[in-house]
């Protein structure tokens, strides 16, 4: 199963849904309106709970009936089809799938949240949901990112509840996943944490996104005004690939001949996106700045190919992908700084 979305046992169908695209190899219930935060729940498959079960051992060549009961440890259990989910400690809370939906509900009230996409993954151990924020990012007069929240949690003991703040550039779907220095555009909580403390971090996701898209609107806008050549576009798309520091010392120093054909690869198909896909040839995107900083996230977005989808969510949110993006946000700041110190930018 190349897509890792779970089955829901209830009508044998895939747990996602997703309104009017066709996400995830077309798999999934397909809506046309924005859903309720309870109708999502259950076009997505995730009306199911969670239990926490004793953990007992047992002689699996039958020499002895007798079971031990393994201390402090339970079994994580699909109350409905009573799937093992995964291993957890005494101290674990388990958030139900609800309680994921509730978290954004009660970040703007209900009001003005729109979900777009939620599905499980494996066993129906991981889930997902993406909502989309009322507004925009305008950069210049035509080009528009979608402000989105994006969370994920598991039900098998690994990792925390993890809600981020998203800009999506509409034109290319492109994730623009980026941290602002000395600021995060995400929150984690431990699955030991209890409501009131849940409510208080949707909160403070709140106040990111507000403050992000306020931030980010400044600074995508003052990059879609800064010119670059064609090798300049080059030369960061380079050093935002950079995988580690022997690749980094072969680049700083000229010997092009050691760099790895994988490395090279990479570059050349950023650059190929960067100077030739139609969403980047808007007049924000192309010969600037900003059109440098999309070409990297839009490779790990739109053209990289991935094992699975699960593969590609981890790329972008937590993985290689979000790396090089945020090396290239960085990137693009440093250059953006240096130009307004020497008052290079183009107004």
């Amino acid at each position: 199963m190349a897509h890792h979305l779970a089955i829901n046992p209830q009508n044998n169908e895939y747990s996602f849904f997703s309104r009017k695209e066709k996400a995830w190899h077309g798999l999934g219930t397909i809506v046309e309106d924005y859903p309720t935060s309870a109708e999502a729940l259950r076009f997505a498959g995730l009306d199911y709970t969670v239990e926490k079960w004793p953990m007992y051992a047992y002689d699996p060549e039958g020499r002895t009936s007798d079971k031990q009961h393994v201390p402090e440890k339970f079994a994580t259990v699909r109350a409905d089809n009573f799937a093992v989910l995964g291993t957890v400690g005494k101290d674990y809370e388990i958030v139900q799938n609800v309680d994921a939906f509730s978290f954004f509900d009660c970040i703007v009230g209900g009001e003005g949240i729109q979900y777009e996409t939620a599905g499980a993954l494996g066993k129906g151990e991981r889930i997902f949901i993406t909502a989309k924020l009322p507004g925009y990012i305008r950069v210049g007069r035509e080009d528009c990112i979608e402000k989105y929240l994006f969370l994920t949690t598991s039900h098998d003991g690994y990792g925390s509840i993890t809600a981020a703040f998203t800009p999506v550039r509409v034109v290319c779907n492109n994730t623009l996943n980026a941290a602002l220095r000395n600021h995060t555009n995400a929150i984690k909580i431990r699955h030991t944490a209890g409501a009131k403390e849940r409510l208080a971090e949707a909160h403070k996701l709140m106040g990111i996104a507000n403050r992000m898209t306020d931030e980010l609107s400044g600074i995508f806008n003052q990059w879609a005004k800064v010119r670059m050549t064609d090798r300049e576009v080059r030369h960061l798309i380079e050093v935002a690939m950079v995988p580690n520091r022997e690749t980094l010392d072969h680049l700083v120093n000229g010997r092009t001949d050691e760099l790895s054909s994988v490395y090279r690869g990479m570059v050349d198909k950023v650059c190929e996106y960067a100077l030739s896909a139609p969403s980047q040839q808007a007049e924000t995107t192309a010969g600037t700045l900003f059109g440098a900083y999309n070409a990297v996230t839009g490779y790990f977005q739109n053209v990289r190919t991935y094992k699975d989808g699960e593969a590609k969510l981890k790329s972008i949110l937590d993985g290689t992908g979000r790396q090089r993006g945020q090396a290239a946000f960085d990137l693009c700041t440093d250059f953006a700084k240096e130009l307004q110190v020497n008052h290079f930018i183009i107004n």
